[in-house]
């Protein structure tokens, strides 16, 4: 376990490098995340992690790739709903990606 300091805040982080406390969650904190691996947020990226956020808080859980792709498929429709387009916003694994800038613990069946 570790920590990473975000607007003065220590935030605890599990052995992954994710958010242990969901709720301790900001747009600065999904910031924070992104800039460690080179990314700048776009209105894309901010759609699904705040989309993942709403999943989460109605689900308690994080989805996996294919759940991710069909729900967002399914919101979005399919120019957004496909692999192609998620993976392109979140290279290092969209669903691992993605649900570590909204806050949210790593996604089961993600290694």
């Amino acid at each position: 376990m570790g920590t990473m300091t975000v607007g003065g805040k220590e935030l605890p982080l599990d052995e992954d490098g994710y958010l242990t406390e969901w709720e301790l969650w900001s747009e600065e904190v999904a910031n924070a995340f992104a800039e460690k691996d080179g990314v700048a947020l776009t209105d894309e990226h901010w759609e699904i992690i705040n989309f993942l956020r709403d999943y989460y808080q109605e689900y308690q859980i994080a989805p996996a790739i294919r759940a991710l792709v069909k729900e967002v498929k399914s919101k979005f429709g399919a120019e957004k709903g496909n692999l192609k387009y998620v993976y392109k916003l979140f290279p290092g694994g969209p669903a691992k990606q993605a649900c570590k800038y909204a806050g949210l613990p790593k996604p089961t069946g993600c290694v």
